[in-house]
């Protein structure tokens, strides 16, 4: 199962409380890996005198970064005895110097916790979407009220039979980080394994809906319950494969609990992680084809604004993104 090894977590310099550091520092405790705290101050031209004061822009941002350095020491000092931490004050749009710090030192998950937003708006703003869009390795986004262990985690794959063989084998790549990332999220925190999987049965609202000559209506609900078994058959194919990585013991101890949903997933999902209390989801962020790096699929977003838990997203097999470090 995946296991991480240089994490980085990201401070937010509006939140009162510094929300998933403590998770940040038992998972890396538990993998034994590297931990950076970093924080973002945004930048000021440079040298600017400010009129009426012996001072400039550049005394502002020394202050200003002396300032965040000081609380970040005294954030992560209680948990130094656990676990080494290096802390860092970075100069920039916060996810633009995120993302160039993950490329210069090969972080293999962001954590953030996304900010408190008014009731009925969405759950993640601008700066967490262009993380989601543009971070090359796994992003954790959680929020102020998640507790600080997972008791339900969701992992939400995709197993189109219908596929080309090409973007079949893309995302069962892709799915196989899903799976093994939530494994080892559940088997960590001693959590709930729940796998998803929303299916439609291609042209059945054309077929039920008299736009055309159709077969008989036994002959329509045959076709849609073969379309079910095969994307079963599928789903289950991807838990094979997980047992085949993890081993029977640990498959045997996650007991992953299936979901065959009916319906588009951008419904079906977010309907789901609501019903079971999910405490964090677990998904793919697959781009259009020939916009890689710029914009998550549009099912994924939809999913994303539509949640009300922590998301773990993870990106396909050779995504590049558009920062460069």
């Amino acid at each position: 199962m995946k296991h991480f090894t240089h994490l980085l977590y990201v401070l937010d310099q509006e939140a009162e409380q510094p929300c998933g550091l403590e998770r940040a520092a038992a998972l890396a405790r538990g993998n034994q890996a590297q931990l950076k705290v970093v924080s973002v101050i945004e930048s000021l031209p440079a040298g600017t005198p400010l009129e009426g004061l012996d001072l400039s822009t550049d005394d502002l941002l020394a202050a200003s970064r002396a300032e965040c350095e000081q609380r970040l020491h005294a954030l992560v000092e209680p948990l130094r005895d656990a676990v080494t931490i290096e802390t860092k004050v970075l100069t920039g749009k916060l996810f633009f110097e995120v993302i160039r710090e993950v490329l210069r030192h090969g972080h293999d998950l962001v954590m953030k916790c996304v900010a408190d937003r008014p009731p009925m708006a969405a759950l993640f703003g601008s700066e967490d979407l262009h993380l989601l869009r543009k971070c090359p390795c796994p992003l954790w986004l959680g929020r102020p009220q998640d507790a600080l262990n997972d008791r339900r985690v969701l992992a939400a794959v995709d197993v189109e039979p219908l596929a080309s063989a090409k973007e079949q084998a893309q995302q069962q790549a892709l799915n196989a980080t899903i799976l093994d990332l939530a494994a080892a999220l559940a088997t960590s925190e001693f959590a709930e394994l729940h796998v998803a999987h929303a299916w439609t049965a291609l042209g059945e609202p054309i077929l039920r809906g008299g736009m055309i000559a159709t077969p008989a209506e036994t002959r329509i609900d045959a076709y849609i319950e073969a379309e079910r078994r095969r994307h079963g058959q599928a789903l289950e194919r991807a838990l094979t494969d997980l047992e085949a990585r993890a081993g029977a013991e640990a498959m045997h101890w996650l007991k992953p609990v299936r979901h065959l949903l009916k319906g588009s997933p951008r419904e079906e999902l977010p309907a789901l992680a609501a019903r079971i209390d999910a405490d964090i989801l677990v998904l793919g962020t697959l781009g259009r084809s020939g916009v890689s790096g710029l914009l998550i699929g549009n099912t994924a977003e939809a999913v994303l604004q539509r949640i009300d838990c922590a998301v773990l997203a993870v990106k396909p097999e050779g995504f590049v993104s558009p920062i460069v470090a």
